[in-house]
């Protein structure tokens, strides 16, 4: 179990798991079970516009396998293209799930690479900040951006690492380390984790956590590579607060002779 002295802390709320886990993608609602399990996820992301929670009576509901009384929902606002439908979304959102205010906003730029479009989601985050939302932000790498939002208001910046659903890793340290370095509210990677290496990098350069869904959703074993990322977080989290030893260009002995008797 993660360090509850270091916690991950978002609009007030602690929490023990820095591994946000998405709720799609999966082959059925035993596996995304399973998965978010084996992950030890304690907030866990759905697409109010893919997935029952309540609105479709009759058919098989997320609330029935994560029960709301054990994780923390993060509605968002995937498959919206415009700032209606995201404000649209997170309203529903908290008339389904009775009043809940903490919610992931992405408004998508195009739908081919799913990258985030900076400008309406300027508009539809101080809409919602406005409207009473606690806002976690999908956003590109950009820090001026990353900044802004944290100043409007957001409680939570989430810079991709790579493209949606890619799997390519994370494609721009520097620009998500200068985020960190400038950032007063927590970042969270979101897109572009593919393997346990990845989520650790991103928490060795100091992101306060991971979201991710297609990188366990689409492994050979989703179960499996949940628990892989759940200990890939907490590696790169303790790594992160070790601080890691300088790079050298030459090599340096383990045991050095200085010193020796003979």
């Amino acid at each position: 179990m993660p360090n509850i002295e270091d916690p991950l802390v978002i609009a007030g709320v602690e929490y023990r798991s820095r591994l946000l886990t998405g709720t799609g993608k999966y082959k059925d609602m035993e596996q995304t079970r399973l998965a978010t399990e084996a992950a030890g996820a304690e907030i866990v992301t759905v697409a109010i516009r893919r997935t029952n929670i309540g609105q479709n009576p009759g058919e098989p509901n997320l609330l029935d396998v994560l029960p709301p009384d054990r994780y923390t929902y993060l509605p968002n606002t995937a498959g919206c293209y415009n700032v209606d439908d995201a404000v649209r979304t997170c309203r529903l959102a908290r008339e389904l799930l009775d009043g809940h205010d903490l919610v992931k906003l992405e408004v998508l730029g195009d739908e081919k690479t799913l990258y985030p479009d900076v400008v309406a989601t300027l508009k539809a985050a101080e809409i919602l900040i406005k409207d009473g939302f606690k806002v976690m932000v999908y956003t590109s790498d950009d820090p001026i951006i990353a900044k802004r939002l944290e100043e409007m208001g957001c409680v939570a910046v989430m810079p991709l690492a790579g493209p949606i659903g890619s799997g390519l890793g994370i494609q721009n340290r520097y620009n998500i380390l200068e985020i960190v370095q400038n950032a007063t509210v927590p970042i969270l990677v979101d897109a572009g984790v593919g393997t346990a290496s990845d989520a650790t990098i991103a928490m060795e350069l100091g992101c306060d956590g991971v979201l991710m869904n297609t990188a366990i959703a689409a492994a050979r074993d989703p179960v499996l590579m949940a628990g892989a990322m759940k200990k890939a977080i907490e590696a790169g989290r303790e790594a992160f607060r070790a601080g890691r030893m300088p790079r050298k260009r030459y090599a340096s002995a383990s045991s050095p002779i200085d010193g020796t008797f003979f």
